[in-house]
């Protein structure tokens, strides 16, 4: 279809959708819809995240009452214009899956009456029956408020006029953020960090308390040989694109210097060595929580209106069998792994088949363990990076574009139809680039798997990621090459007993002779941590009582929207998260701060 064709389209479409959504007129913004269409609708038609499914759901959630009108009457969105200048111009598009849809898509751009705001948008568009174009996705994204857009402008230096040094100025907008938080962010890695930049340009004083010594430290300490398993460009940090000659995969260590530098270089208000020392307070009459911080040598108390918890992954999940005290080897978490080195030699096992435990094998088998021993104890959902590279990062990320361009049309599909098509055949394509790879690992006696319960459909990788935090998968970078090889051995199906004095015995009574026992298996629910500092009172009131996982909708619980608790939120997730829902986040608490949410 020619480029002419494929705007007409597209104009004919929005042209027509702008006079019902300006005029309030429910049933023609509904005509513009398929029968099985989706909204995805973030903080335009109301303070949330929000996907609808179906003419009756989309119908149901606009038709809403609200101020004596209704959703789509009370926002009036309006002046929508094709978005031509970016590469998510109109173009063609084909959906994975068996259904093979296809059809037009196009960012847009529009204002919002109520509240004064500005949004980009993106719909995806297939004929009907007729032959009539209708949307099949329908993205409406709030992006500033009018008035208060993100500032870009820092000024700083004696020059044209200025009679202050860079210096001195970040030394007093520090001050007074210490003096006075409107937010504080409880955790220093990419999420809080994230956080803290996006509120920073929103004019929003934040401060961050980090546990650790340094700004990366959560990555710094971790094992030896991480990498980040995704490659860069997908994995960029929000205004600060990672060197151009930093590698595909990104060492550890590498990402925490670079994240200690973007704090400076984003001149973020952090305090090191800190931690809250009592469970905060929240006093519902003046809107603000009593927060107790332990800053270096120093109790400090704090009022901050706002708490984010960007704690990460919860602290290490350490299961416990009869005998660990008796093992006269060494065991530990994963989460504690440093030296494989000193092993040299030694009979390894290592109880877990995610990434991690696929990272830690690798790491003994290059240092020269005699033997080491994968324990799977449920099937595992395995990619290759390559497989991920040619299918997902490729149509998704592909390198040299804005990645903010790439962040809404990847945003812009309803995660829970993306899913969808998953189930219907889209996890195909990636399967049969890892079919060698599978046919191996079977072999060795690995369980693979790519549903969360049998039964369930097939939704790979990122179904396990949006609902699981992507435990029970393994993006792998190289075991399972090793599992093929022999030089990795599996031992699957069975529960582990107990331990004795020399290894692991297992309840069909087989045993595992061991010198060392590294248990990966994963960190203990964000809930729970979140229980930890925050005490039951609190924490009984988030709803639901999760965070992470995906929602009846298909939205991801808590994470960047309301908590259930006035003034909590919650900053989690993968580091396009961050980059992406920062902004939400920023506009949420913006908009409570101007009176108009």
């Amino acid at each position: 279809m020619a480029s002419e064709d494929l705007h007409a389209i597209s104009a004919d479409w929005l042209k027509s959708l702008e006079v019902a959504s300006s005029t309030g007129d429910v049933i023609s913004f509904m005509s513009h819809f398929l029968s099985d269409g989706w909204l995805r609708d973030l903080l335009c038609f109301s303070w949330d995240h929000r996907t609808l499914s179906s003419l009756e759901k989309i119908r149901g959630f606009l038709s809403e009452v609200v101020d004596g009108k209704s959703r789509l009457e009370r926002s009036s969105l309006r002046d929508f214009k094709i978005d031509d200048h970016t590469i998510n111009a109109p173009s063609p598009f084909k959906l994975p899956g068996s259904q093979g849809i296809e059809g037009v898509q196009s960012a847009f751009t529009f204002s919002i009456t109520n509240p004064a705001a500005l949004g980009r948008g993106f719909f995806r568009l297939t004929q009907d029956v007729d032959g009539k174009w209708k949307a099949l996705t329908l993205f409406t994204n709030m992006q500033d408020l009018v008035g208060y857009e993100e500032s870009f402008t820092d000024q700083h230096g004696l020059y044209e006029g200025r009679t202050i040094t860079w210096e001195e100025d970040v030394d007093t907008k520090f001050r007074a953020i210490e003096a006075d938080p409107t937010v504080l962010i409880v955790g220093g890695g990419q999420s809080g960090l994230m956080c803290a930049a996006r509120l920073r340009r929103l004019g929003i004083r934040a401060l961050i308390i980090e546990k650790n010594v340094r700004v990366g430290d959560c990555w710094r300490q971790r094992y030896p040989n991480l990498t980040l398993h995704t490659p860069a460009y997908q994995s960029s940090i929000l205004y600060n694109p990672y060197p151009t000659n930093f590698p595909k995969y990104i060492p550890k260590g590498k990402l925490a210097n670079f994240l200690e530098s973007y704090a400076v270089n984003q001149e973020l208000c952090i305090w090191l060595s800190s931690t809250m020392t009592s469970i905060p307070m929240y006093d519902s009459l003046s809107a603000r929580w009593t927060v107790e911080v332990q800053h270096g040598d120093q109790k400090v108390i704090l009022n901050p209106k706002y708490l984010v918890l960007a704690t990460g992954s919860g602290s290490p999940h350490i299961p416990t069998w009869n005998g660990m005290d008796g093992f006269q080897g060494t065991w530990y978490h994963s989460d504690f792994h440093k030296d494989a080195e000193q092993f040299r030699g030694k009979r390894v096992v290592v109880v877990g088949a995610g990434n991690a435990s696929g990272d830690i094998c690798q790491d003994f088998v290059a240092h020269g363990a005699a033997e080491v021993t994968l324990v799977q104890r449920s099937a595992t959902c395995v990619v290759s990076s390559a497989a991920m590279e040619k299918t997902r990062f490729k149509q998704s990320y592909p390198i040299n574009t804005p990645i903010e361009e790439l962040d809404l049309r990847s945003n812009s599909m309803p995660l829970a139809f993306s899913l969808q098509l998953t189930k219907s055949g889209g996890i195909q394509p990636m399967k049969m680039l890892d079919k060698e790879l599978h046919d191996g690992l079977r072999k060795a006696g690995f369980n693979l798997t790519w549903e969360l319960s049998p039964g369930s459909g097939e939704v790979g990788l990122d179904g396990f990621v949006f609902s699981r935090m992507g435990s029970g998968t393994m993006l792998d970078i190289g075991c399972g090459e090793l599992i093929v090889e022999g030089r990795v051995k599996v031992k699957q199906g069975q529960d582990i007993s107990h331990f004795d004095k020399d290894g692991i015995t297992f309840k069909d009574g087989s045993k595992l002779s061991a010198d060392v026992i590294v248990l990966a298996t994963g960190n203990e629910p964000i809930m729970k941590t979140t229980r930890a500092l925050l005490g039951n009172e609190i924490t009984d009131r988030l709803l639901p009582p999760q965070v992470w996982g995906i929602d009846s909708e298909g939205e991801l619980n808590q994470a960047y929207r309301p908590s259930g608790h006035p003034g909590l939120w919650f900053a989690v997730g993968p580091f396009g998260a961050a980059r992406f829902f920062s902004k939400h986040l920023g506009l949420q608490i913006l908009a409570r701060e101007l009176g108009i949410a």
